[in-house]
């Protein structure tokens, strides 16, 4: 009886032995990504690794790079690659190198991003694994604020900061027609650039109320690929009335009139006093 028992353990080791050495134990590495970190909207390359195959039980490998964000691939192609042998040779190291170009979604998030492959020898169960590629987004951002306003002269100060890592180039301001702003005259202006952690100023001729008004921005990134953000501005006229620089303009604009007229007056008395002395 214990013949038997010890007969039918040592059968269930070698079954379990020969199934271990059967299987084809493939590890997949991401050997390289170019450009480095890539940018949404661009191609990147992608090389894998396949290691483990020195085994005669490596045939028929499928490896698949699955499609969908972060990635895309051009009309027509798949991320499928079929190998229907490896030769196998001893004390040799044996690896597939698996090249991809694809294009990365052009919303693709700023840092890692995920992506997955999928990989199967015949007669094995299929495996995954999740690799990250690391993406440099391009996009600035914006803050908008209303720096001055004079209701003589109806001229609206915008002040725009540029708050990203990002550069941004011939930036444009367009006010489109809303009932909370009345604009005279062009409605977009042309800021020029503005580099990270910049600011530039544009005036408008407008004619705000209390309360808030969208204004769009218009850009180009980087990467040459033109951008345009929504910003919601707030206006308080409070901030800008009864101001003493505005009575101090308001005085010297007074008293330069005032003296045009005593000029004036004392010419034409000057003139009048020639003309009797004649």
């Amino acid at each position: 009886m214990k013949k038997d028992v010890t007969l039918i353990l040592l059968l269930v080791l070698a079954i379990g032995f020969s199934a271990a050495e059967a299987a084809c134990d493939m590890e997949v590495t991401l050997l390289n990504q170019d450009p480095y970190p890539a940018i949404p909207g661009e191609y990147v390359k992608l090389v894998f690794q396949v290691d483990g195959l020195d085994s005669p039980n490596c045939n028929d490998i499928t490896f698949n790079l699955s499609s969908g964000y972060p990635i895309e691939f051009n009309p027509g192609e798949t991320g499928l690659r079929t190998f229907k042998k490896v030769d196998y040779i001893e004390d040799y190291e044996s690896n597939l190198i698996i090249p991809y170009e694809v294009r990365v979604n052009k919303n693709a998030l700023d840092g890692a991003n995920s992506i997955e492959v999928e990989f199967q020898s015949k007669n094995d169960a299929p495996q995954s694994k999740e690799f990250n590629i690391e993406v440099d987004d391009p996009k600035a951002e914006f803050e908008v604020y209303v720096k001055d306003y004079s209701y003589s002269t109806n001229e609206l100060t915008l002040e725009i900061l540029n708050i990203a890592e990002s550069d941004a180039e011939l930036l444009r301001i367009e006010v489109p027609k809303q009932d909370s702003i009345i604009v005279k005259g062009p409605n977009r202006v042309i800021a020029g650039d503005i580099d990270s952690n910049e600011y530039t100023t544009v005036d408008i001729e407008a004619i705000p109320s209390d309360g808030e008004f969208i204004v769009n921005i218009i850009y180009s990134d980087a990467v040459n690929t033109q951008r345009s953000i929504e910003k919601t501005v707030t206006f308080d006229s409070s901030y800008f009335t009864n101001r003493k620089a505005d009575e101090k303009t308001t005085g010297t604009g007074t008293y330069i009139l005032y003296a045009i007229v005593i000029a004036l007056l004392a010419w034409w008395g000057y003139r009048k006093f020639s003309k009797k002395k004649k």
